[in-house]
């Protein structure tokens, strides 16, 4: 229920009107001031904003555009120190136990339609999460390897165990340059193509190497599991991990090349899977299945160094 009242300038006189005839009123008496009283108990009507399509909400929802702008936004307030300092490298590390939990969490249970770097790293990419995967997935795998070699021939009187120590510098290489090469040539690919395509929403640098720092947890308790010496276990184990981590890598960047033309798009996707499909069956290979081949090699050479020993003497 509206009300309205006219004051004369004297104040002497107040006369109600109903709200209907307020618009009369005052082209009668411009002079007259209204005051609008609204009923507590109603709630007030907004105005309908411009309807957006369904296309484009799905692309807010996949990409974080809105959450993006808010970022950008923040970052801009924030005050920024000079590369040199330890100041801005102590920001890639600003990060919680419980944010990186979540994160992992996030890379071992992907969720279809979900896009990870919306909902677990763009409000704060870090470095210390995929940092300390890395490095716990390089001493798993060349400690795994190690006891996967004596365990295969433990029991055999010719075998001396010997520590591989050179396979923990081998494993850091090839997990170092995988997490940073392979998003560094992503990050320049997408900004080159943001640069043909205008409706390419490309990630930053630090966000592509989260999502493959946190995308390679789960190859540490794989790599752990793969000290069993049953290769059907381990080709089992390893296309777990593969079809888990690769989901994660192909529902992340997919929204961001799907409105680049098909077939790129297409290529795009299926080089990221092949990438990480060969670090996972080379760390495989090599790691695990070579120390079996060289106590072959070493097997047979044993009898001709025998029999050219005979020769000599």
């Amino acid at each position: 229920m509206y009300s309205a009242c006219k004051l004369n300038k004297q104040g002497d006189n107040i006369q109600p009107w109903q709200f209907g005839d307020t618009t009369t009123s005052l082209a009668a008496n411009p002079d007259a001031t209204t005051i609008s009283i609204e009923d507590p108990g109603e709630t007030p009507k907004h105005r309908a904003g411009p309807p957006r399509s369904l296309g484009r909400e799905e692309d807010d929802e996949l990409l974080g555009n809105d959450d993006s702008d808010k970022t950008e936004l923040l970052a801009g307030q924030k005050k920024s120190s000079p590369f040199w300092t330890f100041e801005y490298y102590q920001t890639f590390f600003d990060v919680d136990t419980y944010q990186v939990f979540d994160r992992i969490k996030g890379s071992l249970l992907p969720i279809p339609g979900k896009n990870f770097v919306r909902l677990y790293i763009r409000s704060n990419p870090d470095l210390y999460g995929p940092f300390w995967i890395c490095a716990t997935l390089v001493f798993a795998i060349a400690i795994s390897g190690n006891l996967s070699n004596f365990l295969i021939h433990l029991g055999e009187k010719t075998y001396h165990y010997v520590p591989e120590f050179r396979k923990v510098s081998i494993a850091a290489t090839i997990i170092y340059a995988y997490a940073w090469l392979v998003p560094l040539a992503l990050w320049g690919f997408l900004v080159w193509r943001n640069s043909k395509v205008m409706s390419i929403v490309s990630y930053s640098f630090l966000e592509i190497v989260c999502v493959y720092g946190y995308s390679l947890f789960i190859y540490i308790p794989t790599a752990i599991l793969w000290i069993i010496p049953q290769k059907a276990v381990r080709w089992v184990l390893v296309m777990i991990a593969l079809g888990v981590s690769g989901s994660v890598l192909a529902m992340t960047f997919w929204p961001a090349v799907r409105e680049d033309n098909r077939r790129i798009a297409l290529a795009t996707i299926v080089t990221i899977v092949l990438l990480h499909m060969l670090l996972s069956v080379g760390c495989l290979a090599y790691f695990f299945d070579a120390p079996e081949m060289d106590h072959l090699l070493t097997s047979t050479a044993a009898p001709n160094q025998t029999v050219v020993a005979a020769k000599s003497s």
